[in-house]
């Protein structure tokens, strides 16, 4: 067999997932000169050790993606997804996996990537998942297609927007708030936005809920000014009659061609710009462009495991890096005698500032600065610190950071991660330094995607590699 394999049938066995949660099989085939060429093949929505067979797509990099044209062989924990749109929409990846098996799946993928680093996988504790696996998230945003239609992308194809009518990961009032927009869109005939032609009024629709009050923002991006808009009127009237939960209704003006939810204009359509959420006891304010945890139940338990391994005392002095507006500073600057937060984002540190004040927190001092520099800063009016936690994005922290932190000598680590292979990448620049791995905790914030998030503790137990200074 030679030539594209693009259109042919193969019948093949799933090996592994990647790190996407997508199922690799790899085949061999002969080509035109009799020489045994790989082909390695992604095939979305497929389970380890099944037998499928598949129909070839597109080249990728290094592999062709594939879809599955008939199951021959199941995995034995393949269930029938509750979801309506699971394989059309985005949202959700392993809605077709029953949820012990994800959670597995979960704790085995952070172990393959220390494995390969040379940590001893044995500190990885089980994934702690939740008892109840839906309607979790407090965030969600979604796109107007050209026609005005609202939903999510499809899988790979930023282009191509799946019209929902339910969703089994957020709560019911999201739902029926989101479902309201939707139709007051049709009734008056609005348009979305078309990314090619670049016009069309609306965008994207955010949608955040506060779990511990229930107080509802819904944040409306798009391209002209609310006065524009003369059927803004009637929605402002549906949603204070319907939705007594929702305490601030926003229009943001985007005219950007990146398609990213982000303002030029901010206008207040109704109640005021942020909800209150709490964590833990303590509250934060959450404007639209607020990070904060969008699985807030099991967030708390990131926050309580981080105290728990960090074993804060009331003479420590701490560093929150990438501290983002305080979910992590706050618990802890309650227990220790003083804290520094480091974040880049301008804004960030802004609500950081008020969130303390807000829960009468007087011993922070917060900067807004990129993490290496911000370090260096902060030793020379700060001191060396006791405890350092650091919760970097997807990418990670990056060696230079990982090296400052060494450095800087703190005696417990905390490293809070949203991505195990930028983890495992990370925390190989502390063992020469004399850091030792006690334990990882992986938590699963959201079920039914391939995502993990983790908590891990390092502790200093003398220097190993005199170089490394």
């Amino acid at each position: 067999m030679a030539g594209n394999p693009r259109g042919k049938h193969f019948t093949v066995g799933v090996q592994h997932l990647d790190l996407k949660g997508v199922g690799q099989a790899i085949v061999k085939r002969t080509t035109a000169k009799g020489k045994q060429r790989r082909l390695t093949f992604a095939i979305p929505y497929t389970l380890p050790g099944e037998t499928v067979e598949v129909e070839v797509g597109q080249r990728l990099k290094r592999r062709h993606k594939a879809h599955v044209t008939k199951i021959i062989e199941a995995n034995e924990a393949r269930v029938e997804p509750r979801c309506p749109h699971f394989g059309r929409c985005g949202g959700c990846t392993w809605q077709h996996w029953d949820y012990d098996a994800q959670k597995h799946e979960k704790t085995e993928q952070i172990k393959r990537y220390l494995k390969e680093v040379g940590f001893d996988t044995a500190v990885v504790h089980d994934a702690i998942g939740m008892n109840n696996p839906w309607e979790y998230r407090n965030k969600m945003e979604f796109t107007f297609a050209g026609d005005g239609s609202l939903g999510l992308h499809e899988p790979g194809n930023f282009r191509k927007i799946i019209p929902l009518h339910t969703c089994h990961i957020i709560g019911d009032e999201m739902l029926e708030a989101t479902l309201a927009i939707a139709n007051w869109v049709k009734v008056h005939a609005l348009s979305g936005y078309d990314k090619d032609t670049q016009a069309g009024l609306l965008r994207n629709l955010m949608v955040r809920r506060s779990q511990a009050t229930g107080e509802m923002m819904l944040a409306i991006f798009a391209t002209q000014h609310p006065e524009d808009v003369p059927a803004l009127e009637q929605l402002k009237i549906e949603i204070e009659a319907d939705f007594p939960a929702v305490q601030s209704v926003l229009w943001l003006v985007n005219t950007h061609v990146a398609d990213r939810t982000q303002s030029e204009e901010t206008y207040t359509l109704l109640g005021r710009d942020f909800i209150y959420d709490e964590m833990i006891g303590y509250r934060y304010r959450l404007w639209f462009d607020t990070f904060f945890q969008t699985n807030p139940q099991q967030a708390e338990k990131l926050v309580e495991i981080a105290l728990k391994m960090a074993k804060p005392k009331s003479t420590d002095h701490m560093i929150d890096l990438f501290c983002g507006v305080g979910t992590f500073s706050l618990p802890f600057a309650s227990r220790v005698e003083k804290l520094a937060g480091i974040e880049i984002v301008d804004a960030s540190i802004e609500s950081a500032k008020r969130n303390a004040e807000d829960n009468g927190i007087t011993n922070t001092y917060f900067l807004a600065k990129d993490a290496r520099h911000g370090i260096d800063e902060v030793l020379t009016t700060f001191g060396k610190p006791d405890v350092l936690l650091l919760d970097p994005p997807r990418s990670g922290a990056g060696g230079k950071v990982m090296r400052r932190i060494a450095r800087s000598n703190p005696e417990r680590i905390v490293y809070v991660s949203c991505n195990p292979e930028t983890f495992a990448r990370d925390i190989k620049e502390l063992t020469p330094f004399g850091y030792e791995l006690q334990q990882v905790q992986p938590v699963d914030l959201f079920p039914h995607t391939y995502h993990v998030e983790l908590v891990a503790l390092f502790t200093y137990v003398g220097e190993i590699d005199s170089d490394s200074k």
